[in-house]
């Protein structure tokens, strides 16, 4: 049985990418060795979109004109969810998060993207849909 999912964050800058993780995401972390982070995420889901020529039509009750109802290439991506968007981001503002383009209405939730150190950005999203993770 598979137990878990490890995920990947390349950045440029590495170092700074896991402090942001552990110092200001806060997440618990194990030392792999020579500062090799490896994080806890907690509870995590998987879902699967389409990508050019697969399935039509909204994904997740999506609205008409989202920005996943275009054919995109293969690709993998990695969001982070929370209960309260508001609360989260004003706690991650507080020990020195940016968020960069504000808060967007879609389908699924309200998103806002995480700029992580060193690593580009990543999705914060409030779910609107339901979820898999506490199951």
């Amino acid at each position: 049985m598979i137990r878990a999912v490890h995920s990947l964050i390349y950045a440029d800058d590495a170092q700074a990418a896991r402090a942001f993780l552990r110092d200001v995401v806060g997440w618990p972390c194990v030392d792999a060795g020579g500062g090799w982070l490896i994080f806890g995420t907690g509870p995590s889901e998987l879902g699967v979109h389409p990508a050019s020529g697969g399935e039509g039509g909204d994904v997740a009750g999506e609205a008409a004109g989202d920005h996943r109802q275009r054919p995109t290439p293969q690709h993998h991506e990695i969001s982070l969810l929370c209960d309260d968007l508001a609360g989260t981001m004003a706690d991650l503002e507080a020990k020195g998060a940016v968020f960069t383009g504000g808060v967007r209405e879609a389908g699924f939730g309200r998103l806002v993207m995480l700029r992580i150190p060193g690593a580009g950005e990543i999705m914060l999203y409030e779910p609107r849909h339901p979820t898999a993770y506490d199951r």
